[in-house]
């Protein structure tokens, strides 16, 4: 709420960006972050899929209306990278296309920054173990099953798919400006509270109090190469 209150005086615009694998909690952690805050200044984006028009237009078109203006926070449920990610796995685009997505999402973003976002990637990571638990939980209940699509079906069968595509955009847009952080989603609760903890500790505002937003790196974490020697991401 300090924070929050920060952004609507001090007409900051915040944009968060959650991606990770079908039913890592993407939507959960953003109902938290969002549980106290008011709505008239606080928007939820998750487009579905674009129309024939969109899909003619300028990639990032689509995406640059829902960006947020002063005094906003704006969260990403999926963004642009699903050109990276279920774009790619799935075939709904061709390889030029990826390639040209890596080549200017940094361009995009740079820009982003120097408008004076403040601007936060965060994936999700699960293990296939609590993938597969938790894909059975939506099939069974009635009050999840809306989250169930075509796409979610085939997730455990191109796990390695989705494996490769994640390391290949952790290495091309990971950037100084923009860096990518990784959460291990398998413990609910203890995700959500340790990304919220992360992510105040990295911003600015009056009557923060550093010592209650001490979180675990060994959930939350910046992106590097050697997470994989260290075991630190899901493969």
């Amino acid at each position: 709420m300090k924070f929050h209150k920060s952004v609507i005086e001090k007409g900051k615009k915040v944009c968060l960006l959650f991606e990770g694998r079908d039913a890592a909690g993407k939507d959960g952690i953003i109902k938290r972050f969002r549980e106290h805050l008011s709505p008239r200044e606080v928007r939820t984006v998750a487009l579905g899929t674009p129309s024939d028009r969109e899909k003619s237009a300028w990639y990032f078109q689509r995406f640059v209306p829902h960006l947020p203006v002063a005094g906003e926070i704006v969260f990403f449920n999926r963004s642009w990278y699903n050109r990276a990610g279920v774009e790619r796995v799935m075939n709904f685009c061709s390889a030029r296309e990826c390639r040209n997505f890596m080549d200017a999402v940094g361009n995009f973003e740079h820009l982003l920054t120097q408008a004076d976002l403040i601007f936060f990637k965060y994936y999700l990571d699960i293990s296939k173990q609590e993938q597969k638990r938790r894909l059975k939980a939506r099939r069974e209940s009635p009050l999840k099953q809306w989250k169930i699509s075509p796409i979610d079906e085939k997730a455990q069968t191109v796990w390695h798919a989705y494996s490769e595509a994640r390391d290949v955009m952790f290495v091309k847009t990971h950037f100084v400006y923009a860096p990518w952080y990784i959460a291990h989603c398998d413990n609910k609760k203890s995700t959500r509270i340790n990304v919220i903890k992360h992510f105040l500790s990295h911003v600015d505002y009056q009557g923060k109090q550093k010592d209650k937003l001490i979180y675990d790196p060994s959930i939350v974490f910046a992106f590097d190469p050697l997470c994989y020697e260290k075991g630190m991401i899901a493969t």
